[in-house]
């Protein structure tokens, strides 16, 4: 990708500039853990039975640990550095609600932790073909982000999407033993799950507000999570819980703070409830499509 700056209509090129050291990169991760990833920061330089770990982070959305490590050298196996990094993790899980315990000065238990969402992300100016094509199973928890430095304090960060026709990698896993042990515990959830719990009427239904969110604005992502999946654009914006005979779609507001009209948006703040803010549609028709979308936009 080439980055160019306009200056009253000539372009010039903004040149890339290599980062000098992975602290470098490490830093601007963990400075900005939540904007770029939307996790929360527990510890840089964690150490758990004399493995080192870059940084170690928490997903609140998912209930889970993260492992991020940063690498400039390609010349490594994200697979084998991966699986080893989630095989230390399901083995020593009080070390891990310890070490977050005593950097958050929290009281997390491990009930409060949900182990099949674990994950790994690896962060590097650049990944090779084979390491692109290493992690492309849909069912791998083992991230892979891109970020490069440019001139004028300019950063770019990609997160490697996975392929569409991406297959499973449990085949490979069955052959070994440590890593059966592991894919058997790790979950990680796709949007394919949730439309299989549906009737096709409201299957069909899911495609049309699915279609309809991400036509709100440019840069919508879908993240499928255990309960619903999750329409983000830096933050949540809005959740979809896929039912049987409906669909339930949250809106990440906090209460007070959604212009509703017709109120038929649930104020769930003091109910137990899945997704994310204070504000809950139970549908089973299009009815209201266009006006739902005008809620949903205002958290944009």
């Amino acid at each position: 990708m080439t980055l160019f700056q306009n200056k009253l209509g000539n372009l010039k090129e903004i040149k890339e500039k290599p980062f000098k050291l992975e602290k470098d990169i490490q830093k601007i991760f963990e400075n900005n853990i939540q904007s770029i990833m939307g996790l929360e920061f527990v510890k840089s330089e964690c150490v758990i039975k004399n493995k080192r770990i870059d940084t170690l982070a928490f997903d609140t959305q998912s209930s889970a640990f993260i492992i991020i490590e940063y690498k400039r050298d390609k010349n490594i196996s994200v697979i084998d550095q991966g699986f080893t990094y989630l095989s230390l993790m399901l083995e020593n899980k009080a070390d891990f609600i310890i070490e977050y315990n005593e950097s958050l000065k929290k009281s997390m238990k491990r009930e409060d932790v949900d182990w099949s969402q674990t994950r790994v992300a690896f962060v590097s100016p650049s990944f090779t073909e084979n390491q692109i094509q290493a992690t492309n199973f849909k069912d791998i928890a083992i991230e892979l982000w891109e970020i490069k430095q440019y001139e004028n304090d300019m950063i770019l960060i990609n997160p490697i999407k996975k392929s569409q026709s991406a297959e499973s990698i449990k085949p490979i896993t069955q052959q070994n033993k440590a890593l059966k042990s592991i894919s058997e515990e790790i979950k990680v959830y796709t949007e394919q799950e949730h439309i299989e719990k549906a009737s096709e009427e409201i299957a069909e239904l899911y495609e049309k507000f699915k279609n309809a969110v991400l036509n709100l604005s440019d840069g919508i992502e879908i993240k499928p999570q255990k309960y619903y999946v999750a329409f983000k654009k830096d933050s949540n914006i809005s959740d979809i819980e896929i039912q049987k005979k409906s669909l339930k779609i949250c809106i990440n507001a906090r209460k007070g703070e959604l212009d509703d009209p017709k109120n038929i948006a649930k104020d769930v703040s003091n109910i137990g409830h899945r997704g994310n803010g204070h504000y809950q549609i139970q549908i089973e028709n299009d009815n209201n499509l266009e006006y739902i979308m005008s809620l949903i936009k205002q958290v944009l």
